[in-house]
């Protein structure tokens, strides 16, 4: 039997971690059920750090992880799934493509930045989405010192005031000093279609967003859109025009596009509609996880995001669920009531909050140490140490908080 694990993030990860922990438990061998992982490389990019500085230093290497614990890792980029013939056709970096046959597949292929057909955008856009966008970025603002100090060039514009958009912006200003010298007149500007800032965070949490940009100096654009680029700078929907040499496009997510080759419903961001179990309906023997799959949390209407926190226990229930069904044993219905954020705010700090209403508790300096840790020890793989690492992935216990 084998179940193949598609993808080696958070929810990739942890789905590997998961059914070798289940296959260790009910005795079965590596050779009565082997777990495979396909991905372009055996690393964990820690996404959730990719707006920081030194982006190439924000990964983890996955291979003594899954040596330890009997995953098979598959380098290559998975291409086709045919869930009929239950086979993935495999690019590998050199060489012929080959075909992996499957018993149970786990989908954890992560999500893509939506990047909108606006005039300039892929010419002239940045992003923090991934790891060659994330370096692309830094070694632009790096050779931004090589140029003179006019024509926007000390101005970086983010579209997007999200997440990825309020970590981004308010990264900048100290990385701009870092780079251009501690009396650089840096401005840093975000856009977003919305009238408020961070729509997502609610009242509570607002007002200590809003506090934070203006004390390290953003400015916001709010109910405006990014119209154009050009080498020149920015235009928005408002008719204003930014200059700029540096714009970080923040806007939206989607699933990655392999979902689209499973039959079965998707919802507005390309993400799988799962069952309590993680499985997609109506689809033998195929589970989604992380960004790939909408998933419900509990019984009141909250839904899985897309981010880590949620990626890796999805990908915990999924994994050992798919080895359930081969291994002969119940599932388990994935459930994740505890939910927090914790949105790093650059010199002012971070905001941590709890639960879907998004109750204040954390603030400044003191929210800022839990979002380092976080950041460097909570969400990175185990050590590869078998018995740790796979303690690690008892479903009903990770990312509790």
């Amino acid at each position: 039997m084998r179940l193949v694990i598609i993808g080696a993030g958070f929810a990739g990860m942890y789905a590997a971690l998961s059914a070798a922990r289940l296959r260790d438990i009910r005795g079965a061998s590596p050779q009565d059920l082997q777990i495979a992982l396909v991905s372009p490389e055996p690393t964990l990019v820690v996404r959730p750090r990719l707006y920081e500085s030194k982006p190439e230093t924000v990964t983890a290497p996955l291979l003594d992880v899954l040596e330890a614990i009997d995953v098979d890792y598959i380098q290559g980029s998975a291409e086709t799934i045919n869930t009929e013939a239950r086979t993935v056709q495999i690019a590998p970096a050199k060489g012929p493509r080959k075909t992996l046959s499957y018993d149970r597949l786990v989908v954890t292929t992560g999500s893509r930045l939506f990047r909108p057909n606006i005039p300039g955008l892929a010419e002239h856009g940045f992003s923090v989405d991934s790891l060659d966008d994330a370096v692309a970025l830094d070694k632009h603002l790096h050779g931004l010192a090589e140029r003179p100090a006019v024509n926007g060039r000390d101005t970086v514009v983010v579209a997007g005031g999200g997440f990825t958009g309020i970590e981004a912006a308010t990264e900048i200003p100290t990385r701009l000093r870092e780079i251009l010298g501690p009396n650089a007149r840096t401005r840093v500007v975000i856009v977003d279609r919305n009238t408020a800032i961070a729509p997502d965070m609610g009242a509570g949490a607002r007002p200590v967003i809003e506090e934070a940009l203006r004390k390290i100096g953003v400015e916001t654009r709010l109910g405006a859109g990014v119209a154009a680029l050009d080498e020149s700078g920015v235009t928005l929907s408002s008719g204003e025009h930014i200059e700029t040499a540096t714009v970080i496009w923040a806007a939206g997510m989607r699933a990655a596009p392999l979902t689209g080759q499973i039959p079965a419903e998707r919802d507005n961001f390309g993400r799988l509609l799962v069952d309590r179990c993680l499985q997609v309906p109506g689809v033998q023997g195929v589970f989604a996880a992380g960004d790939a799959a909408r998933a419900a949390c509990d019984d009141e209407g909250n839904y899985a995001l897309m981010s880590c926190q949620h990626a890796t226990r999805m990908g915990a229930f999924a994994g050992n669920n798919a080895a359930a069904e081969l291994l002969g044993v119940p599932t388990k219905p994935y459930h994740q009531k505890a939910y927090v954020t914790c949105l790093d705010l650059g010199e002012a700090g971070a905001l941590f909050t709890r639960g879907w209403e998004r109750k204040v508790e954390l603030v400044g300096d003191v929210a800022k140490k839990t979002k380092r840790e976080i950041n460097t020890v909570w969400i990175y793989p185990p050590k590869a140490e078998r018995a740790l690492a796979l303690a690690s992935a008892d479903p009903e216990r990770v990312t509790e908080v």
